[in-house]
């Protein structure tokens, strides 16, 4: 799924949108209820006020360098993830009420925001870290790279991006961490144009079967098993014998794991090789 930006949630944007309406009603002389609400949604810990600062802080800083800016990312989504959404949606809402009542809300969200863009991702990204179907990893990337190129003011590489962000998402668990193998599945689907279908098997099992370690761990020694029985036959049918030595030592290699192992991202990249290596000496 695609997350579609949402001026009336966007928590930064709301706040630069205000800030311009305070200054448009000092032009014309006249009482600004945008102050009102300003000081009524955006002062004290409030989860819309300590939501509003991880904008701020992402507006407040540019020109950093990559890991600073990295770091930056990484700590924003991580606060996020600790404030009450239920609380910040009828937050949300309680403001955008008060706003109605003292604006055309078309004329409001009208007006232009220089930042609009780092605004929009940023609300993109943090929408889709807390959101529990899976989001097309496309879009992930394309958020946290217009971040990143906000932060650095440099352009970036997508897929450096997107492998910061398997590396980031597999440190969380359950639904999150399907999101990186929803990620992986995609990086293999660039690699590999037809997927064998043994891989596709063990991808569906790494996403599948997530969120239940034991089942996972049985499936990874099962298939590390059949894996070392087939690398050890094929390699009997091949001639060079440099060759022959070499792919009995990988069978040998190939191990199930012990059972306090915990099953990582490594596993499933050495399964799909595994898997294209046996490819590979059945068309010899």
């Amino acid at each position: 799924m695609k997350i579609k930006h949402s001026k009336l949630r966007n928590t930064g944007l709301i706040f630069e949108l205000l800030v311009k309406q305070i200054a448009a009603d000092t032009l014309s002389k006249k009482d600004s209820p945008a102050l009102a609400i300003l000081k009524k949604h955006f002062t004290g810990k409030s989860s819309l006020s300590k939501e509003f600062k991880l904008y701020e802080f992402i507006l407040k800083n540019s020109g950093v360098n990559q890991n600073k800016a990295e770091a930056i990312l990484s700590t924003i989504t991580e606060i996020s993830r600790k404030l009450n959404q239920k609380t910040l949606k009828n937050q949300k809402y309680s403001l955008i009420s008060d706003i109605k009542e003292s604006y055309n809300i078309d004329e409001f969200f009208a007006i232009q925001v220089r930042d609009y863009k780092p605004l929009a991702s940023l609300y993109c990204l943090l929408e889709a870290q807390n959101n529990s179907s899976l989001v097309n990893p496309q879009f992930l990337v394309d958020y946290k790279t217009n971040l990143l190129e906000h932060l650095t003011t440099a352009s970036q590489d997508q897929e450096n991006v997107k492998e910061t962000l398997i590396e980031e998402y597999s440190k969380y668990d359950k639904d999150l961490r399907l999101l990186t193998f929803k990620i992986l599945l995609e990086k293999f689907n660039d690699n590999y144009k037809n997927l064998l279908p043994e891989q596709k098997n063990i991808l569906k099992e790494f996403i599948t079967s997530v969120s239940s370690t034991k089942r996972l761990h049985n499936i990874v020694n099962e298939e590390l098993k059949k894996l070392s029985e087939i690398v050890s036959k094929l390699s009997k049918k091949v001639k060079n014998e440099v060759i022959k030595i070499k792919l009995d030592e990988i069978s040998k290699a190939i191990r199930p794991l012990d059972s306090k192992e915990k099953i990582s991202d490594t596993h499933l990249i050495n399964l799909m090789q595994y898997y294209e290596l046996v490819n590979e000496l059945r068309s010899l």
